[in-house]
Order: structure tokens, then C-alpha cells, then sequence
């Protein structure tokens, strides 16, 4: 296997129909709308709660915290850009304080089209906030559903922390490990 070296991965580019997007106060935060990155015909769907930083002050393509986690740990298992899509509930990164409630409502059309490309069989949550709104119940929590599978509308289903949580408690990497060993063992089967 190959050192594990960040980079930015492939954008899926806005469909044309949700390019002009306005369902929600985001679009009035200034920020791009961002699609998804990696492979969009994946069986694989990553959902993060929301875009982080995605270019330097100059505009060069810039790899945040966040991101570089979830990419390391796709590498340690040996999954890439070609096996995963990456995707969030809010297609915009907020700017400033905003609806929390109506803009995951708004952006939930947005999700509900990308869960339906062919061949989407398995989703991995991270984070409460997706969890949340993915499982639609305001109790979930990654602490309670995390270690086992789960379907939800049909998908395979796995629950793990937010790749920041395990940035800031590093007490949680062998946990987000093995969330993310326990996908690639179930697309291994799979083959």
C-alpha cells in the first residue's frame, strides 16, 4: 500500500437542475454549493454534516482537517476516491447563524436524489448531526448506534464519529477505526 498523502478529491459537479438552489438561507451566505467529492456512481455514500474549507485565501484547492481524517482512514482500509462518494446534508458551508432546522429540511431533496443513484447500497454516517437527520430521529447518537449495521430506507447503514470529534479526542480514533474496518470487511464479503 502506498503512504497515505491527502489531496483534494474529485467534485462532483452540481446537476443542473439544483445549481440555482434557493430553498434555503445558505444560499445567501456567499459559499459555493458543493455537491459531493469522489466517485458519484459509488455504493459507498459518505454523509458529513456540512462543507469545510475547500480553498485557500488565493483560491488553491486546500484539504481540511475533517477531510484529511476521513481520507486517512478510507486509506488505511484500503478504499479511495473510486470506491467512495462523499457527500454532505448541506450542500453549503455556513457562513454565519443560520436555520439550522428549515435549511436540513431544504437540503434534504438534495440528499434523497443523491441516495437514489443506482447501485447506492451502503451509507456511512458521521457524525450526530447526519446521524440525526439521516435516521430522522433528534435522539440518535453515533455512541448508541455505532458498531453494528442498520438499514435505513433500504441502505445498509453505519454509524461512526465525526472525523473533527476524532481529531479533537484522539481517544476516539481506534473506535472511528473500526467503524471504518467494519465497512471495508462488509464490501469485501460483498465482491
Amino acid at each position: 500500500m502506498k503512504p497515505f498523502q491527502s489531496c483534494a478529491w474529485p467534485e462532483d459537479p452540481v446537476p443542473p437542475p439544483f445549481a440555482g438552489c434557493r430553498r434555503c438561507e445558505l444560499a445567501g451566505h456567499g459559499g459555493r454549493m458543493i455537491w459531493g467529492e469522489g466517485n458519484p456512481g459509488a455504493s459507498v455514500l459518505v454523509l458529513l454534516d456540512n462543507p469545510g474549507a475547500r480553498e485557500d485565501k488565493e483560491g488553491e484547492a486546500f484539504v481540511c482537517g475533517t477531510r484529511e481524517t476521513l481520507q486517512e482512514a478510507a486509506h488505511r482500509v484500503g478504499l479511495g476516491p473510486d470506491e467512495l462518494y462523499v457527500t454532505y446534508l448541506l450542500k453549503r458551508r455556513p457562513a454565519r447563524a443560520y436555520n439550522k432546522e428549515a435549511a436540513r429540511q431544504a437540503c434534504r431533496l438534495h440528499l434523497e436524489h443523491q441516495l437514489a443513484v443506482p447501485g447506492r447500497r451502503y451509507v456511512l454516517c458521521l457524525g450526530n448531526v447526519s446521524v440525526q437527520e439521516f435516521f430522522r430521529n433528534p435522539e440518535a447518537e453515533v455512541k448508541a448506534l455505532r458498531g453494528s449495521w442498520h438499514t435505513v430506507d433500504g441502505l445498509e447503514t453505519l454509524v461512526s464519529y465525526h472525523p473533527l470529534a476524532v481529531r479533537r479526542r484522539p481517544v476516539l480514533r481506534r473506535l472511528f477505526d473500526e467503524d471504518w474496518e467494519r465497512l471495508a470487511a462488509r464490501l469485501a464479503e460483498r465482491e
